[in-house]
């Protein structure tokens, strides 16, 4: 085995019994070394850190780390590398990828701390990257700065990808639950955004990568009181005020894959958010395909160059019979545009929500339709 793959297997193990605590349990901190010669340390505006996804540096203290697959990529050279942050609500879980190979589960605590990422590094040439697994209900994760120890050495950034694709989605396209192959559990430890359809796909292309997604929303109706229309131009989507600069991320491809949530809901005529919405009348079709109608176009005044992909599944929205992909056709052939385009994933037809696998075939299914329509 790789010296540096054992070393990172070790590492996990380490990592697990620290930060995995039970439910009241303190975390634990390895204080990373300051005794080494060759020390370096990055704060979160240094310009060898690569972030991805929409970040938000409105503190001007630390960048945070909110919604789903957000991340942040540094490459270096030394034998160990340590973070200063803190959780909001101790509920975020990461990828920490090394190498682009190895992957470990990161959970880091309340407590403004160091945080030791990964150690015994063999020399030579290293990425890491940080990644939002799951979604931005557990509060944001505070990121102050690296200190990579040990004969440590600043390579080249990554440069930025010459593709740039953002995705507009529900608990599917956040990964709610796919690594949970025994149920859906509502625990960010089986919700992994990095194995989502979603990153899949961006992967696949090399593109940069933005996801602005939450379980439970819909373009009408959600099971709280905001829509994806409410949110989807926020930095913080709790924060109104904090608007996001769409001039910061320019993606040449669009994919909103909404709908699947307010299927449901809109049959729930006695609940509190159906009357506070619709009063006693559900909606008709020609309001919903209004309220879509509505939402694709100030996407499109967003991202005028944009080829936008309006899709819908894998759950019983695209079941067979089901109304909502032809409320997506007819919206979207209303905005007579001709890059916006429909396209529905086949319903997976098993329970709850879906795992790795049916991911992966979510993902197949986009990319063929990429490659067979859009050029970019």
């Amino acid at each position: 085995m790789n010296q540096s793959i054992l070393n990172i297997s070790l590492a996990f193990l380490i990592t697990t019994n620290l930060f995995l605590t039970g439910c009241g349990g303190s975390k634990k901190v390895i204080t990373p070394s300051i005794n080494k010669n060759d020390s370096i340390v990055l704060d979160y505006k240094h310009s060898a850190l690569k972030f991805s996804g929409r970040i938000d540096f409105s503190s001007n203290t630390s960048a945070d780390l909110i919604w789903s697959g957000s991340s942040i990529k540094i490459n270096f050279e030394g034998e160990s590398v340590s973070a200063l942050l803190n959780d909001h609500k101790d509920k975020n879980y990461y990828n920490l990828i090394l190498d682009n190979d190895s992957i470990i589960l990161f959970n880091p605590g309340i407590e403004k701390q160091y945080y030791t990422l990964v150690s015994e590094l063999d020399e030579g040439a290293h990425t890491l990257e940080i990644f939002k697994r799951n979604e931005w209900g557990s509060g944001p994760t505070s990121f102050y700065e690296f200190k990579i120890v040990g004969n440590a050495k600043l390579l080249p950034t990554t440069p930025i990808k010459k593709r740039k694709i953002e995705f507009y989605g529900n608990s599917i396209t956040a990964g709610y639950g796919n690594e949970d192959l025994t149920g859906d559990r509502p625990d960010s430890t089986f919700t992994n955004n990095y194995k989502s359809y979603a990153a899949i796909t961006a992967r696949h292309y090399n593109a940069e990568y933005s996801c602005i997604a939450k379980g439970g929303i819909g373009v009408m109706i959600s099971w709280f009181d905001f829509t994806m229309p409410d949110i989807y131009d926020r930095f913080d989507p709790k924060d109104d005020s904090n608007l996001w600069d769409f001039s910061l991320y320019t993606p040449d491809v669009v994919v909103v894959n909404l709908f699947q949530n307010d299927s449901w809901l809109v049959k729930k005529v006695n609940s509190a958010g159906f009357k506070a919405k619709f009063g006693d009348t559900a909606p008709s079709k020609e309001f919903i395909m209004k309220a879509y109608k509505d939402f694709i176009s100030e996407l499109r005044t967003k991202y005028p160059n944009a080829d936008i992909i309006c899709a819908l599944g894998s759950m019983d929205a695209t079941k067979e019979g089901s109304p909502w992909p032809g409320y997506i056709q007819v919206a979207t052939k209303q905005l007579n545009d001709p890059r916006i385009y429909t396209h529905f994933f086949p319903y997976k037809d098993t329970k709850g929500h879906p795992k790795e696998h049916e991911h992966r075939v979510m993902a197949k299914s986009l990319i063929k339709f990429i490659d067979e329509n859009i050029e970019w």
